[in-house]
């Protein structure tokens, strides 16, 4: 088979079960798509519940603890980076391209670290500034990507900035995003954005795609398009944000907090303060935090973030009409996911953190393309730290690296192939949460179980019978023999981690 062109969607934050095709009442038909003519992983897990080690690991195809970054707020080594997925793919002959969000390294730093996107170094890549990075060869930040920090302004930022910018509109732009259309949510970081949609940074990602496409239509290549949303603060523009009505949106079942059901982190890492300067405790506690919400208020996140989704999905769907129209679609590998989920009132809990209930954990992975099963849903665990090998496999690289990951071309051709788990693992730092955490997480089909290792207190749900998670059966002397079991996969991970390392450069 000729190599195909490989073309990977992301988002932020955005749970795997809020989609339309996976039960959930959000409008996706572009997604929907993509899993009745492809193949849908309907238990996919993150590597880590927080965005750098998460995109770290889907770059390069190693766990956390081994690439290094264990937490938000590090660096990841760029040699390990450059021997990603993107850089064997170059090495075999690809062009390779990331446009997006890509947060490898940390924007929100203390000083200077000579990364694109590090606030202090954005000016210093220079005006015309379009890669290399991370072994993609062209590239189109946008740096941040989540309006609680507006756009860079020039002369730093990078290339979203400039086109924010560039026009003498961006003080404009910025004053019509602050703007809220009503009426008031109720709820915090939620509102009706002013922003014109054709000025959202999703369609500029759509925008900078199908010009990537179509530049790059007649040799072989690689694009990861990562959207930021529907990572918070939840502020989709008109229309979309009343897309989704809020009496019609779907709430949790189990919607208060549990503590005295759960491990001692559980209460522990919500309510201590987080530790470290002025600047990380407004951040962690203003940004990162956000306490349980009214029925009434949870409604209208959750319709905002529906609608984040959507405009996401319309983006989507731009990029696939483009393929069709260049005569790429029956060349090209897409696929969709994205980098970790969001709590959303689960349990009472919003946005994200150390508890890796499956709302945070599952994310949605979706391909389609030349060979793949149509209409398939794979029940077997896997992760998007697969990604990696898979990319190699089908572009037929060698990978430059190490890699923990294996490729999925098995499970997506229909080939007799079978996964029995898949890991996660966060070192959580005080940083955060005021508390530091080694956790170790292993989800089979039917079973998780997360161990916090300096305190070996745990969790174990039997997901196939419990799905809320509301019963943790860690401590239950009937349930003994399957944590033996689980945790004897959790020991199966390779030795190979890098010592210790804190976030030391920045926030996030």
């Amino acid at each position: 088979m000729k190599r195909p062109n490989i073309l990977l969607i992301t988002t932020d934050q955005h749970r795997g079960d809020c989609l339309g095709f996976a039960g959930r009442r959000v409008k996706t038909p572009h997604i929907d798509l993509l899993a009745r003519t492809g193949t849908h992983f309907a238990a996919c897990i993150t590597p880590n519940v927080v965005c750098q080690p998460s995109r770290a690991s889907m770059l390069t195809g190693l766990l956390p603890l081994t690439h290094g970054v264990c937490d938000n707020g590090i660096d990841l080594d760029l040699r390990t980076g450059e021997a990603g997925f993107a850089g064997s793919l170059a090495a075999a002959g690809y062009d390779t391209g990331f446009i997006g969000k890509a947060h490898f390294s940390t924007h929100h730093t203390f000083q200077a670290t000579g990364r694109p996107e590090c606030q202090y170094s954005e000016a210093g890549m220079g005006p015309g500034w379009a890669g290399p990075y991370m072994g993609f060869k062209h590239v189109e930040l946008v740096v941040e990507g989540h309006n609680y920090w507006l756009p860079t302004p020039l002369p730093g930022g990078l290339n979203h900035s400039r086109w924010h910018y560039g026009d003498g509109l961006g003080e404009l732009r910025n004053q019509l995003y602050q703007t809220d259309l009503g009426p008031a949510s109720g709820a915090p970081q939620t509102f009706h954005s002013a922003l014109p949609v054709a000025w959202h940074n999703s369609a500029w990602i759509g925008d900078r795609a199908l010009d990537y496409l179509r530049e790059h239509r007649d040799q072989p290549f690689c694009l990861w398009a990562s959207f930021p949303d529907p990572h918070h603060p939840f502020d989709c523009p008109e229309p979309w944000s009343r897309l989704h009505h809020p009496d019609e949106v779907d709430l949790p079942r189990h919607r208060v907090t549990d503590y005295d059901r759960r491990p001692w982190w559980h209460r522990a890492s919500m309510e201590s303060k987080p530790m470290g300067n002025a600047e990380v405790q407004a951040v962690r506690q203003n940004f990162s935090r956000m306490p349980t919400q009214s029925d009434e208020a949870l409604r209208r996140i959750i319709a905002n973030y529906y609608g984040m989704i959507s405009l996401v999905d319309h983006q989507l769907g731009r990029i696939m009409k483009a393929l069709s129209e260049y005569g790429l679609d029956q060349d090209t590998i897409v696929i969709f996911t994205s980098d970790h989920g969001e709590w959303l009132g689960d349990h009472g809990l919003m946005l994200k953190g150390p508890m890796p209930y499956e709302g945070l954990l599952r994310v949605a992975m979706v391909a389609s393309g030349p060979g793949i099963a149509a209409g398939k849903k794979v029940e077997d665990p896997v992760s998007t730290l697969d990604l990696a090998a898979t990319f190699c496999d089908y572009g037929g690289a060698s990978a430059l690296g190490p890699q923990h990951g294996r490729s999925l071309r098995p499970l997506l051709e229909g080939r007799e192939a079978t996964r029995e788990f898949a890991l996660s693992e966060w070192d959580v730092a005080a940083s955060r949460c005021g508390v530091e955490l080694k956790l170790r997480t292993v989800r089979t089909r039917d079973w998780k179980l997360t161990v916090e290792l300096g305190s070996g207190a745990g969790e174990m749900y039997c997901l196939s019978e419990d799905p809320d998670e509301m019963d943790n059966l860690f401590d239950d002397p009937g349930h003994a023999a399957k944590r033996r079991e689980l945790a004897a996969m959790l020991e199966t991970r390779p030795a190979d981690q890098l010592p210790a390392r804190v976030p030391a450069s920045g926030i996030a």
